[in-house]
């Protein structure tokens, strides 16, 4: 084969390391190296460079892996083989992530076994070219930034999946408030993911969340959406959610047999603390029953909690001078 007198990058943009296509070199063969750029001599394994950018002229002086394998000169030249290997040192900003599957994650503020998809993008550069090399291309002919993503995904997402499952869990956000903490749970994630795309001499420039969405047509989701608007509905009236489910409690202690007056009613004495109490009472008293049998049948309810010991004695003579004041 003919002997290559100058060699030099024709790979296209998208490649992080690219071989040059023949092997057939000789000293005084022209290395030439763009800026953003290095090149490496490889032979037998062993690693000649780096070459940074610029014309290089091939020689003992700068391989001496060639000491050992010129022989006499050939026409002023000693032909020998190896590999010549280009790394693009320049930063690749639009590398696409996203989880394959929903994540199931327990919503922090209610409870609820919710499905999310998060999706976005990472920036990468070359830190340390020759572990790249032996790391990650091997024998391969080049790579690319999008394979370089596949070799990435397992482990990105099995991290990915933890951070955010972590970061939800301890915000006590619900999964459709999360949007609000993006730019944190990004820089979380970067931080982690850093550490591993290094060991592979791969730097994380950037990387961020675009979005963390959950599939609107999901029964989960939809219950979740619901308890949001209700939680919502308590809001406007100053009642919350913790509120709300020990309220829940008492109308299934109670059976659930009278009106909501009946419930409400028994509230105003119920050891949930001083506020609930309160609070409790204060729509009791708005929505009081006027009528004589709805008394009668608040006041059976009332006895009926004090039979369960949901309500003292103390508390049952309260609530019930309340009633026929």
């Amino acid at each position: 084969m003919a002997i290559i007198d100058r060699v030099k990058w024709d790979g296209s943009p998208s490649q992080l390391a690219w071989k040059y296509p023949s092997q057939e070199l000789s000293t005084g063969t022209q290395l030439i190296v763009n800026e953003s750029q290095l090149a490496f001599m490889v032979r037998d394994g062993v690693y000649e460079g780096p070459f940074g950018a610029g014309r290089h002229t091939l020689s003992t002086s700068n391989m001496p892996l060639l000491r050992k394998l010129v022989g006499l000169p050939f026409g002023g030249q000693s032909p020998f083989s190896a590999e010549v290997w280009f790394v693009n040192l320049a930063t690749t900003l639009d590398v696409r992530w996203g989880t394959p599957d929903p994540i199931q994650l327990q919503d922090p503020k209610f409870g609820i076994m919710v499905p999310v998809r998060a999706f976005g993008q990472y920036g990468i550069r070359i830190d340390d070219p020759k572990l790249f090399l032996m790391s990650l291309v091997g024998t391969a002919r080049g790579m690319d930034a999008a394979t370089l993503a596949d070799y990435f995904r397992a482990v990105n997402t099995t991290r990915i999946k933890t951070a955010i499952a972590a970061a939800i869990g301890g915000s006590g956000v619900s999964v459709l408030e999360i949007s609000t903490r993006l730019d944190a749970l990004s820089g979380a994630l970067k931080d982690s993911l850093a550490d591993e795309t290094a060991q592979y001499g791969v730097a994380l420039t950037h990387f961020s969340i675009e979005s963390v969405n959950v599939p609107e047509a999901d029964p989960a989701v939809q219950t979740l959406k619901a308890a949001l608007a209700r939680r919502a509905e308590m809001n406007i009236v100053g009642f919350d959610y913790q509120q709300e489910r020990r309220f829940d409690v008492l109308q299934t202690a109670a059976a659930n047999q009278g009106s909501a007056a009946t419930v409400l009613g028994a509230g105003m004495g119920l050891a949930m603390g001083g506020a609930l109490g309160a609070s409790v009472g204060q729509m009791a008293q708005a929505i009081a029953p006027a009528a004589h049998g709805e008394r009668i049948a608040l006041l059976r309810e009332l006895a009926a909690l004090r039979e369960r010991n949901i309500l003292t004695d103390a508390e049952f003579d309260a609530e019930k001078k309340r009633i026929l004041a």
